[in-house]
């Protein structure tokens, strides 16, 4: 059994969507070794969502470029983090360059998958087994494991808000705190249109629900911008677009007001799941098998058409039958059985 004081350095992924799965692990080392300290390296973006993980100690920044090595960098940064003297260091991503960092922070334990080449970076390496974890959170946590050790129960990821950051972000946009339920539309999937659910679909969701007397908010980035743009005008500009003009920490904030969420398989999915909203969750050319989200009020919708799951970005065949073949009414159907016909407001207190 590791001491109480044990001292982790994460190396944690890039993506939202793997960031938020992680803190599965941050909570399961927290559990099993009470009283250690965990240390996150990532983008300084996921500061945002650190943040939100109690179970987390301090976030280091490594701001390098997508795909960089930039292998100076990292080493100096290692370098400087050698008087932390950590006791074991888990790297998440399967790159070459996520093992420099630790290697030249001389962690004592450096566990992580296979990857690409880094034998000798890394001195607990493991095989992945896809089978025996075939979710990208059982991976994550296996990492924390003896090499033999069967999967625990794992914990979901519980992510927290701030209702007055959210109070904050409504009023620079001369909104408030909203009085009726609000259905929460996620449109955008940065992998590409096979993961999008048409807006078409979407927008056909937007206006039952509005005319149910629901508010219904659209989230996204600058990226989501277009589409976000054309559920709008299909709705009548009934909806508040919030893609492009919040923070991830505001969208986060903002995402906690809502009662109930229909999004792609995103990252923002999995922040909803990590907020405890009631959500849809829209599978096309992805397994929903592999990166579900972590949550019982999830439903997942996936038809598991014959070419999919294909992974990949575009549909090969150009038919998008995965996708469009989700009609909006099983959406519908799905919100009233987790919500009912009127929802209700989240309650916010002062």
């Amino acid at each position: 059994m590791a001491s109480l004081a044990e001292r982790f350095l994460v190396v944690g992924p890039a993506w939202v969507g793997d960031m938020v799965l992680a803190q599965s692990l941050f909570i399961f080392l927290k559990q099993r070794h009470p009283g250690s300290r965990i240390e996150v390296l990532a983008p300084g973006w996921t500061r945002a969502l650190l943040e939100r993980m109690p179970e987390v100690d301090e976030a280091i920044a490594l701001d390098i470029g997508h795909g960089e090595l930039k292998l100076g960098a990292r080493l100096r940064l290692g370098r400087q983090l050698r008087k932390r003297r950590y006791d074991r260091a888990i790297v998440l991503p399967n790159s070459f360059k996520s093992a420099l960092v630790p290697f030249a922070a001389r962690a004592r334990v450096r566990t992580g998958f296979t990857g690409e080449l880094r034998y000798g970076l890394l001195n607990d390496i493991r095989r992945l087994d896809q089978d025996k974890f075939p979710r990208t959170v059982d991976r994550f946590v296996a990492l924390a494991l003896a090499p033999d050790e069967p999967l625990p129960e794992i914990p979901s990821p519980r992510i927290r808000a701030d209702v007055d950051k959210a109070r904050m972000a409504l009023a620079r946009l001369v909104r408030s705190l909203p009085v009726k339920p609000v259905l929460g539309l996620c449109p955008g999937a940065e992998y590409g249109p096979a993961k999008r659910w048409p807006a078409e679909y979407y927008a056909d969701v937007a206006k039952a629900k509005l005319d149910e007397g629901w508010e219904v908010w659209l989230f996204g980035s600058e990226n989501d911008a277009p589409v976000s743009g054309a559920i709008q005008s299909l709705t009548g500009n009934r909806c508040l677009d919030l893609s492009g003009k919040t923070t991830l920490s505001e969208a986060i904030d903002l995402m906690s007001l809502t009662t109930a969420v229909v999004t792609n398989d995103s990252g923002l999915m999995h922040v909803a799941a990590a907020l405890g909203r009631a959500l849809i969750a829209i599978y096309g050319s992805t397994d929903p098998g592999h990166t579900p989200p972590m949550s019982e009020e999830a439903s997942i919708l996936y038809l598991s058409v014959e070419c999919s799951p294909c992974f990949e970005r575009e549909c090969p065949f150009g038919h998008y039958r995965c996708l469009r073949d989700i009609m909006p009414a099983a959406v519908l159907h799905t919100l009233y059985r987790l919500a009912g016909p009127k929802g209700t407001a989240v309650e916010i207190r002062p």
